[in-house]
């Protein structure tokens, strides 16, 4: 197998490569990781709304169809810009999410979507059963 050099300019730990099942190397993913946030900013806007604050269904609707939409490159050049994760994966989602824009994350801070997605992560190991490879 040759290697195209790509893979080794990036950290990689044998925990994943050697040891995690694919299940288990998902749940620690990137893509798991900001599709949570996501998820976590659509249940954010349904309790808002259910509050009273001035949220639409059209608003929550549009961010549930682009929930797993996400532009890694485009949330790269805006964590460039940005220097902070969160935030580059706000503007991110706005983008994609142009009605919604204005309450996505809003009233919360980095640790909602951080510490809650870490906990999902977690959790998810501790609470089912995933084979061993």
């Amino acid at each position: 197998m040759e290697a195209t050099g790509d893979e080794f300019m990036k950290y990689r730990s044998p925990l994943v490569s050697r040891y995690a099942s694919k299940e288990m190397a998902y749940n620690f993913s990137d893509r798991k990781k900001f599709t949570t946030w996501r998820k976590l900013w659509i249940y954010l806007a349904k309790a808002e709304k259910a509050l009273g604050l001035p949220i639409t269904d059209a608003q929550v609707s549009e961010m549930e169809s682009h929930a797993e939409d996400i532009d890694f490159a485009m949330a790269a050049e805006e964590e460039r810009k940005l220097r902070h994760d969160v935030m580059a994966h706000v503007h991110t989602f706005a983008h994609c999410c142009p009605t919604a824009a204005p309450i996505i994350h809003l009233g919360a801070t980095s640790c909602y979507v951080g510490d809650n997605t870490v906990s999902r992560a977690e959790g998810g190991s501790h609470h089912r059963h995933i084979p061993v490879t």
